[in-house]
């Protein structure tokens, strides 16, 4: 049995129960969430020591953070810092994106070093490998493929990234649309690399039966990815990209009908003013699929400051419908983030997120808000650090000021014009 099979039985899980408890409702509504496919519950069979989360419409708007080997410099203490960093800064998910390395023992150290869900992208592991033993990834096979994502699987991964509706139709539209960036996705370049020198569909397309098969096994997720995300704004919501949604949507009715859980990712690179139809384009074709945006970036100029970017198109896409916003960094595009930036970039995430949350009216959003406002009022800093989004960073940030500061406003002083406006009012209170 899956979450899915188990909820459209009626059948309320533990899972469920804690979902519900985790986000203030009713667990009768994370059921039928589940059961219409609204809500997904990554949470694979074999896991052990893991904390249910839940991703999908009614709930709170949850960001995933990404790891992984990448280079020969790259060591899996280091990534595990950054897990611990991501987890302890909130992030409600990891990603394990190794593309070199020892794949499988940074894999089984991320599933036991975060309570989280924890996703991987199985195509990073199947062309590294083929590389290795056969010389090059356009030899991987089939079989090749689908090994990596049993194994996997077996190892406990809770949802799988896979470029499923990548197909060669696809491939042709874009090569006719003339994109500025005609691909920049890592998985589906090398997928489509692999389909065209060796002349035959994307198996994951072709042979996607027996990936549900294998998902049902496990109750793994299964997480659609765009192949054809657009790379710079000047490509977003072109016809590759639109074209592969349709597919997409087709697939997540397919994996309802198996009894499997199923996520969409998307964009990338996307315009404020394209924003809302891009996800609300994704809702319809996908029948209400919980959405994984990558940021989105807003902008191509943000080097250095992509997370800055990714926060503001985060933002605004779960307002309009995104569900779970995997973090920008601002290392994106120029290098690799390290521990501090693998924070910060959580943080923007997350602020993103409740910003969108507060935006929807989403059930004790507005609290949170109204908690530190008060405390604002009152100048009581201690309790405005403990309820800011990082109290690391503002204690630290707080940290130097004046005596004469110490209690009134920080940029104002004495001159405060909470203080000055409470006494003022004190003091008519007192003289009526």
């Amino acid at each position: 049995m899956t979450q899915l099979s188990e909820a459209l039985d009626g059948k309320i899980t533990s899972a469920m129960k804690e979902v519900a408890r985790k986000e203030g409702i009713a667990p009768e509504l994370v059921r039928q969430g589940v059961a219409s496919g609204s809500i997904v519950i990554p949470r694979n069979n074999q896991r052990r020591g893991m904390a249910p989360s839940g991703f999908g419409a009614g709930l709170r708007t949850k960001v995933s953070a990404s790891v992984g080997l990448y280079g020969s410099d790259a060591g899996i203490d280091v990534e595990l810092q950054k897990i611990k960093a991501a987890v302890s800064a909130g992030a409600d998910s990891i990603m394990d994106l190794s593309v070199s390395g020892e794949i499988d023992s940074m894999r089984r150290q991320t599933l036991v070093s975060t309570p989280t869900p924890v996703g991987t992208l199985p195509l990073y592991q199947a062309i590294a490998e083929a590389a290795g033993k056969k010389r090059s990834p356009l030899h991987m096979t089939v079989d090749d493929l689908f090994d990596v994502i049993e194994r996997q699987a077996a190892d406990g991964v809770d949802f799988l990234a896979l470029h499923c509706g990548t197909t060669m139709d696809i491939v042709q539209r874009a090569k006719k649309e003339g994109r500025i960036d005609p691909l920049v996705s890592y998985g589906g370049s090398h997928l489509i690399g692999w389909m065209i020198y060796n002349q035959v569909e994307n198996p994951l397309y072709a042979q996607y039966d027996r990936l549900l098969e294998m998902a049902r096994k496990y109750d793994v997720t299964i997480s659609l990815a765009d192949g054809m995300r657009p790379g710079c704004v000047a490509d977003s919501l072109d016809g590759a990209q639109v074209h592969e949604l349709v597919i997409l949507g087709e697939l997540v009715m397919r994996a309802r009908e198996a009894g499997v859980q199923i996520m969409v990712k998307g964009p990338g690179h996307v315009p404020l003013n394209h924003i809302e139809a891009t996800i609300t384009l994704q809702k319809s074709l996908c029948r209400g699929a919980p959405y994984f945006v990558f940021g989105p970036v807003a902008t191509d100029i943000g080097a250095g400051y992509d997370h800055i970017s990714g926060a503001i198109g985060g933002a605004m896409a779960a307002w309009a419908g995104a569900d779970l916003i995997c973090y920008v960094t601002a290392a994106e595009h120029i290098g690799i983030p390290d521990v501090a930036q693998v924070r910060e970039g959580v943080i923007a995430a997350r602020i993103a997120a409740h910003a969108a949350d507060l935006a929807k009216g989403l059930n004790g959003a507005a609290t949170w808000d109204l908690k530190l406002s008060q405390a604002r009022k009152d100048l009581d800093w201690e309790k405005q650090i403990a309820l800011a989004i990082d109290p690391q960073r503002a204690r630290e940030l707080r940290k130097g000021r004046s005596e004469e500061s110490s209690t009134a406003c920080a940029m104002c002083g004495k001159y405060c014009a909470m203080k000055v406006v409470s006494q003022y009012l004190g003091a008519s209170e007192r003289s009526c």
